[in-house]
């Protein structure tokens, strides 16, 4: 089976689940966003211990992937400034429509209206943001001055003499 066809399975699945736990409502998104219920929080709680627990499993045993052969394997590395801000901005954008990428792929499959205006910021904030990243890229990196050598003053070098 090519990743492809695998993709597009794994996504239609998401897609079934997302919408089956209702994820795909605006109101249930509100509700737990305004703490009036604790679904949302338990389906993400669920989720997040099942990819804990997936994440230890494949940690532990180094598997290989089933459709390439790779080694399953993955670099640790420290939260930086451009994870903050993204996360920021995925949160504004969430509290604001009722909606992340998923449930909003769900909406269209669904045919729901508002799926419509909410994917068009999402391809509007894609198409900014790779605007961003290759602006970023053709910059040439800042450099710090260079250190000049400490050179003692000449009237040091008399109070030493």
């Amino acid at each position: 089976m090519s990743t492809k066809i695998a993709g597009l399975i794994i996504g239609i699945v998401f897609g079934v689940t997302l919408s089956w736990s209702g994820m795909t409502s605006p109101e249930v998104i509100r509700e737990g966003l305004m703490f009036q219920s604790t679904y949302l929080f338990f389906f993400f709680g669920a989720a997040m211990f099942s990819a804990m627990g997936g994440l230890f499993l494949l940690k532990r045993k180094a598997p290989r992937a089933l459709l390439t052969g790779e080694k399953v394997q993955w670099e640790t590395i420290k939260p930086e400034r451009r994870h903050v801000v993204g996360s920021l901005l995925f949160g504004i954008g969430w509290g604001l429509s009722d909606a992340c990428p998923g449930p909003i792929a769900t909406q269209l499959g669904q045919g729901i209206v508002w799926g419509v205006p909410l994917t068009v910021g999402l391809v509007l904030g894609i198409l900014l943001f790779g605007r961003m990243q290759s602006r970023a890229h053709a910059r040439p990196a800042r450099r710090a001055p260079a250190k000049s050598p400490v050179v003692p003053s000449p009237r040091a070098a008399d109070a030493t003499a």
